[in-house]
């Protein structure tokens, strides 16, 4: 992902109130699969890490992406964004072309 594009879909995400939750247990193999589900439906989403959540936003960011094939756009203070790029027939959201 180029930077123009992490910038566009930053845009975005400013809109977005978070849909998600990370609270005391972090990261399940249930919250994991319901990311990789909103992800599927949505292509960008908000997470929001609760103050009883003792694990780095950073690192969870990091884990979620690699388990459900997401790109982290950004994590600000307790909230994270991931981007996953929608198949061809359910693409909503088009990101700029690189290099222009």
């Amino acid at each position: 992902m180029t930077s123009k594009q992490r910038a566009y879909l930053k845009g975005l995400a400013m809109k977005l109130d978070p849909i998600m939750q990370i609270g005391k247990s972090s990261l399940t193999p249930e919250y994991t699969k319901s990311v990789a589900e909103a992800l599927d439906a949505r292509e960008l989403i908000k997470i929001s890490v609760l103050q009883n959540c003792m694990d780095d936003p950073h690192q969870i960011a990091e884990m979620l992406a690699g388990r459900t094939g997401s790109q982290v756009v950004q994590v600000i203070g307790k909230k994270i964004v991931l981007y996953k790029e929608g198949s061809k027939d359910k693409k909503k959201i088009e990101l700029p072309k690189p290099g222009k």
